[in-house]
């Protein structure tokens, strides 16, 4: 006989990412939002690090929510916080917290955390004391909501969200990262009513194995992770996220080879894998995303000509790599090493255009350094011609001047040969915007592309028109990715009008399988999980 299933009737979210824009978790968290508040309309609420103090956050906006009551609680309570909302689609509640005070307990927390959950704080540098402060004081805000919806304050929440039928809610406590894994543990101990997620979007031994040019899948099998977070230095932040992996109700990550990555290098299987979606209303439609196209292309050309002083027709085909500088995880190098062997390729048919939009330094970084060494001083002559763009986009960067958004859907085709990426979502951002692009296997969202191409049967005659090139990638196949590209790109020089426009209609018909509204049925599974093995502890809740 099959249970029923379980749903929550509020869910707490903790993420060092929340009003906090700094890598990909803010994009996951930030466009689930919007379903999450129409499924749950505020009983999500999303808890962030309070950075600005009493200055002005872009992403956050304090005003009335129906938090306003349990806030004078909090300030009794010793917790400084800020209550709004997180200014996305959606507008969910947003909690942003004040760590610091809790630096004072340090060493008792991570001695409590030694003596019940075995996680070792010794070895801890860097950001580790700031993440766990954090965590700890994002528990402690849920901790004081889930007492104060307990008793007066459940009903503040009742009347704006009557859907509720029993008279003790379902609660979920989130956490992201090993930044969050402290908190979740501290949940898990002080409130186990309270049903606990923990999702892992990279381990951190597997993006350090990476990233020290070890070569991590072929290996993966004998690594001990434990061992090599002695090697790598990364013991502290290692032992919160395994210790937290296991210790939850529901432990999850973001794709199938993230999850193999979790079962070798933290002994635990996921429970649930929860794929990457996005929201697309940021998409221009009908005549402003051709007028946002043109543009985008006139200003990248401009700017290429400003670099190499050549003067590109509009035909030229643009091509682009972006993300985070992180020079082999990324694929930074082998984009390189395509490009610069595209240049002798006899079958391409337009001057190429390759932007690098990673943010770095011009002057003797890795990207300048490899191309100096192999020769690519975008001489007059050259059939392509690399144009680095060393910030983020945001509008502001002295350069292009546009977002990153308005940037992309200038592209022709955009490359992005990760060696290292738990999901990726540039690509699913490309591909939105009707530019077919290239990614790898090693990538989350490759896995998944192929795996709808497999199961649509695909018929095309080049796997380019179906919107995602998709390339294998090994620990040691470097020179092969670095050919497939550049044929690629070749191949697509030489494509018809007509193909491109399939080409392109494919990648948004891709994008549309990767919407929230696709993939939070996944979430929900993940949510039962923790829900029902809470309820097996046959705890009293509230």
């Amino acid at each position: 006989m099959n249970k029923k299933k379980l749903l929550p009737d509020f869910i707490f979210e903790s993420s060092w990412e929340v009003c906090h824009k700094v890598g990909g978790i803010y994009t996951v968290l930030s466009t689930r939002a919007k379903t999450l508040q129409e499924k749950l309309p505020d009983r999500i609420v999303f808890i962030g690090p309070d950075f600005a103090g009493n200055q002005e956050n872009p992403y956050f906006s304090e005003e009335t929510t129906p938090l306003d009551g349990w806030k004078p609680t909090a300030e009794a309570e010793g917790l400084r916080v800020r209550v709004g909302r997180w200014t996305v689609p959606g507008r969910p509640i947003a909690v942003l917290v004040d760590f610091t005070p809790f630096y004072a307990q340090k060493n008792e927390v991570y001695g409590w955390l030694w003596e019940h959950f075995g996680v070792d704080s010794l070895h801890a540098y860097g950001d580790y004391d700031e993440a766990s402060m954090f965590s700890l004081a994002a528990a402690k805000v849920v901790e004081s909501i889930y007492k104060h919806l307990g008793s007066s304050g459940v009903q503040e929440f009742r009347s704006s969200t009557p859907n509720i039928q029993h008279p003790t809610p379902n609660v979920i406590y989130h956490a992201n990262e090993w930044m969050c894994g402290l908190g979740a543990l501290y949940i898990r101990h002080h409130l186990p009513q309270i049903a606990t997620v923990f999702t892992t979007h990279a381990t951190t031994v597997g993006r350090s194995i990476a990233g020290n040019n070890k070569p991590l899948y072929d290996y993966l099998f004998a690594y001990n992770g434990d061992q090599m977070s002695h090697e790598l230095n990364v013991e502290s932040k290692h032992s919160v996220e395994k210790q937290t992996a296991h210790f939850v109700d529901c432990f999850t990550t973001v794709s199938q080879i993230t999850a193999h990555e979790c079962e070798e290098l933290l002994d635990k299987p996921v429970d649930v894998v929860l794929p990457n979606g996005f929201e697309d209303d940021f998409v221009p439609k009908g005549q402003a995303f051709t007028r946002k196209r043109k543009a985008a292309r006139k200003r990248l050309l401009e700017v290429a000509k400003a670099q190499t002083g050549k003067d590109f027709d509009d035909d030229a085909l643009i091509v682009s790599t972006s993300g985070r500088y992180e020079f082999r995880n990324k694929g930074i190098d082998v984009f390189i090493e395509a490009m610069n062997r595209l240049r002798f390729d006899e079958r391409l048919q337009k001057n190429v255009v390759a932007f690098i939009e990673v943010p770095g330094s011009l002057s003797d970084d890795r990207v300048s350094g490899m191309m100096n060494w192999l020769g690519m001083h975008n001489a007059p002559d050259d059939k392509v011609h690399v144009v680095v763009v060393p910030d983020y986009l945001t509008g502001s960067d002295g350069l292009l001047n546009m977002s990153y958004y308005d940037v992309v859907l200038g592209n022709d085709l955009c490359i992005y040969p990760s060696y290292y990426e738990p999901w990726g979502y540039t690509p699913l951002e490309a591909v939105a915007f009707r530019v077919p692009c290239i990614t790898t296997d090693l990538a989350g969202f490759g896995l998944w592309a192929r795996e709808v191409a497999r199961n649509e049967e695909q018929g095309a005659k080049s796997e380019i028109l179906s919107g995602v090139k998709v390339v294998h990638r090994t620990d040691y196949n470097y020179s092969e990715v670095a050919d497939a590209i550049k044929e690629t790109v070749a191949e697509f020089s030489s494509l018809t009008a007509d193909e491109v426009a399939l080409a392109r209609k494919n990648a948004e018909k891709l994008s549309k399988k990767a919407l929230w509204k696709q993939f939070i049925k996944y979430y929900f599974e993940a949510y039962d999980v923790a829900l029902q093995r809470a309820a097996q502890r046959n705890t009293t809740i509230i």
